[in-house]
């Protein structure tokens, strides 16, 4: 089926209402937190637990917006293809995330909208170039999310096993992603490169601890 460009338009503002919108979007693949009993929690462990999965959230707007962005220019129908799958993927992420914020009393970050429309625009920015750095940044990106789910699940509460399950499978989604870009050909970042985007991260990562 053709798409015109008004009904990419419209299919990316559904995207972009689903991802932003508490309760929208809907998982294909139950949470891993379902496999285990939720944990008393002390009000600091569960203040530290609500700001790492706020922060694994908001990580998932991101990812949305970026693959959205990516899969609007992408120049090969294989290349949008993929980064439609993984987008989809990353769906069950961000609601596995808001559920446990909910679980945890809390709610999503306040600057998600802000972070949407700053990486919507990056990766459409990066298609625009050339679909190698757009797989190439997918993979960056990628990588960057390993780095954090892995000091996120080492930090955690030691009895919050069930925001450990969801950054767990996170985590082994994520690397499939990386390699998914790697293998279709992405260019592959210098280290001041990945330098600078670990810099950016850092910002997200910091604001949306709190807010």
């Amino acid at each position: 089926m053709h798409l015109t460009k008004l009904d990419k338009a419209v299919m990316q503002f559904d995207r972009a209402l689903q991802t932003l919108i508490p309760k929208a979007a809907t998982a294909a693949r139950p949470s891993p937190a379902r496999l285990h009993e939720e944990a008393p929690l002390e009000p600091s462990e569960r203040k530290h637990s609500i700001g790492l999965m706020r922060i694994n959230h908001t990580g998932e707007v991101c990812a949305q917006a970026l693959y959205a962005g990516q899969a609007t220019t992408a120049k090969l129908d294989t290349v949008r293809t993929e980064m439609e799958h993984a987008a989809n993927e990353e769906i069950d992420h961000l609601v596995w995330c808001e559920e446990r914020l909910l679980e945890l009393g809390s709610q999503p970050s306040i600057l998600n909208p802000l972070f949407y429309g700053a990486s919507y625009c990056i990766g459409a920015g990066a298609g625009l170039i050339s679909d190698k750095l757009s797989l190439g940044f997918v993979a960056a990106t990628e990588d960057q999310v390993c780095l954090h789910l892995d000091q996120h699940m080492s930090a955690l509460p030691a009895q919050d096993q069930r925001s450990r399950a969801v950054l767990e499978q996170m985590h082994i989604d994520e690397a499939k992603h990386k390699k998914m870009a790697l293998d279709s050909g992405g260019y592959e970042f210098p280290q001041p490169v990945m330098n600078i985007m670990t810099l950016v991260s850092k910002l997200m990562t910091h604001s949306t601890y709190r807010i």
